[in-house]
């Protein structure tokens, strides 16, 4: 998978009114209106003169998620999921953000979030005709892989003579999600299992593992990337390749280690290990080394989360000898680590898919199967955890 990457800048602005809103959500369940939502609406105007800057490193802002803060003033990230909260008042928000960010979904309140698009744009205006004096909540979600694009946030502009407050964290719950294209909402919104990847079709939001958060009212981490394996990428050789989710895990950034993850800033109660399909396609994989791949980066969560429970979950494309050789290793890492004394590792396996739900761009799972992933998960998570 390849994006693109061009640092172009022209500082202009895109806008989405009330109006905009109601017609692309009349039909909230349709792959078509969610892909549109960034669309501009050439009716909306908003007035940036007559708003203040609520800069990233303002307390107001709430932050869940991998993100470089070496620059307060320019946080940055590249795994989908991130998430940015904030409540204010006023008639109107907008978003700052470095061109080429790419899409983000943003919800205000309670209702159907909009998906958002920074292309060479630096502010997209998310609502204009807000109740003024009535306390909002924004929640913003990364849904893309900005490996290439290195997303940056640069605030929120809200009314002039308003105010911004902390949104209280009251999520119940934790869980972090290791994984690879399924998890990162691969092609998701695309309506021909043929087509290639394309940044416009990914979305995160729709995911088992967001649908699975918001039900269980769980903040959660994703560390995720499209063809990515646990010791072997997609189609690489069967002895592994050099760069995969065991050397990636410790950093903040993909593919950067400049910048160490502070493991102590998220402690999830659940890890889960969705990965194996990458590893285990074109050539089949080595199954001592894929054993090696999970023992490994099994090792290195529960170094950092003593205390978690730690999951290997199968994901839903793979079939037939694919499928068990994963199945299989993955059973026989849970059994070494329960030897060492592990009493909180488990083994959960999703519904191979059919294509009775249809696909996404080739051949992942649709948004549909999606959601009878976290169908499922969600059941197994709340019995296993006693949420």
């Amino acid at each position: 998978m390849k994006l693109t990457k061009s640092f172009s800048i022209f500082f202009t602005a895109a806008c989405l009114c009330s109006a905009c809103l109601t017609s692309l959500h009349a039909h909230p369940d349709s792959n078509t209106a969610d892909s549109i939502t960034h669309a501009s609406s050439p009716t909306c105007t908003c007035d940036f003169s007559k708003t203040h800057l609520i800069s990233p490193s303002h307390p107001a802002i709430t932050y869940t998620g991998r993100i470089d803060f070496t620059s307060n003033e320019r946080p940055r990230f590249t795994y989908p999921g991130i998430e940015i909260k904030m409540t204010f008042t006023g008639s109107s928000i907008a978003m700052k953000a470095k061109p080429h960010s790419g899409f983000f979904m943003a919800q205000i309140d309670d209702m159907q979030p909009v998906k958002i698009h920074f292309a060479d744009n630096a502010t997209y205006c998310i609502s204009n005709t807000l109740s003024p004096n009535t306390p909002h909540t924004i929640t913003i979600t990364y849904i893309g892989e900005g490996y290439n694009t290195l997303p940056e946030f640069h605030g929120f502009l809200i009314d002039s003579n308003h105010t911004a407050s902390p949104t209280y964290n009251i999520s119940k719950h934790t869980i972090e999600f290791i994984g690879n294209s399924i998890t990162c909402g691969y092609g998701i919104e695309a309506m021909n299992p043929t087509d290639p990847y394309k940044e416009e079709t990914a979305n995160y939001y729709y995911t088992y593992a967001a649908i699975t958060s918001r039900e269980l009212n769980a903040r959660s981490h994703v560390i995720a990337r499209s063809g990515i394996g646990v010791y072997r990428n997609y189609n690489g050789p069967r002895t592994g390749d050099a760069v995969n989710m065991n050397t990636e895990y410790p950093y903040t950034l993909l593919y950067n280690n400049t910048v160490p993850w502070d493991f102590t800033r998220f402690i999830p109660e659940l890890v889960c290990i969705n990965l194996g399909t990458n590893d285990t396609s074109t050539q089949g994989a080595d199954t001592t080394l894929l054993l090696q791949g999970y023992m490994k980066l099994y090792h290195q969560v529960r170094s950092h989360y003593p205390k978690s429970s730690i999951a290997f979950l199968s994901g839903c494309m793979m079939t037939g000898q694919q499928l068990e050789t994963a199945k299989q290793t993955m059973d026989k890492a849970a059994m070494l680590a329960r030897a060492e004394g592990d009493e909180k590792v488990y083994r959960f396996d999703f519904t191979p898919q059919d294509g009775s739900l249809g696909y996404g761009a080739s051949y992942h799972p649709s948004r549909e199967q999606h959601q009878k992933m976290a169908d499922e998960l969600i059941p197994w998570i709340k019995k296993t955890m006693g949420w």
